[in-house]
């Protein structure tokens, strides 16, 4: 495996919970060994909840098909690119999303899917509205998109 496979692989582990009782290196299969080679002399070493992310993730690897994995390799290439800052921004938003209840997850999930249906047109012209509104603006467009939610929610 390469260095690109071999960061790839830690960037899907990150947010992956252990599901592994303490992946002893023995107890790993074979193709888990080959991806997470890079590890094999300080395996022992590693913190087990890590131990136990690196197997979960080498296991997804290896079942990926070749498409799947260049599309994780474009994604991680895209993370690498960020800024620091941005990525910790999206790290702290991502544990907000977590915390939502189902409900919101899916209601954010379907906006994320409208947003990438729209023409590039369309999705510039709604960003240049966004950035042309004073913050009060945007604070009231806020409590419009949450006044239809707030009067679904039992009292």
């Amino acid at each position: 495996m390469n260095a690109r496979g071999f960061f790839i692989l830690f960037l899907m582990l990150a947010a992956a919970p252990a599901v592994y009782a303490q992946a002893a290196w023995d107890d790993l299969s074979d193709e888990q060994k080959s991806v997470l080679q890079p590890f094999a002399d300080s395996w022992d070493e590693l913190p087990e909840q890590r131990r136990d992310r690196l197997a979960r993730g080498a296991e997804r690897w290896a079942n990926m098909s070749a498409d799947e994995r260049e599309a994780a390799g474009n994604r991680f290439r895209n993370w690498q690119s960020l800024p620091a800052e941005r990525r910790e921004q999206i790290r702290e938003r991502y544990e907000i999303y977590r915390q939502l209840p189902p409900s919101e997850q899916a209601r954010i999930r379907q906006n994320f899917r409208r947003w990438g249906e729209l023409d590039e047109e369309r999705r510039d012209a709604l960003r240049d509205r966004w950035r042309e509104m004073s913050p009060e603006q945007r604070e009231r467009f806020r409590e419009r998109l949450l006044e239809p939610r707030q009067r679904q929610r039992p009292r």
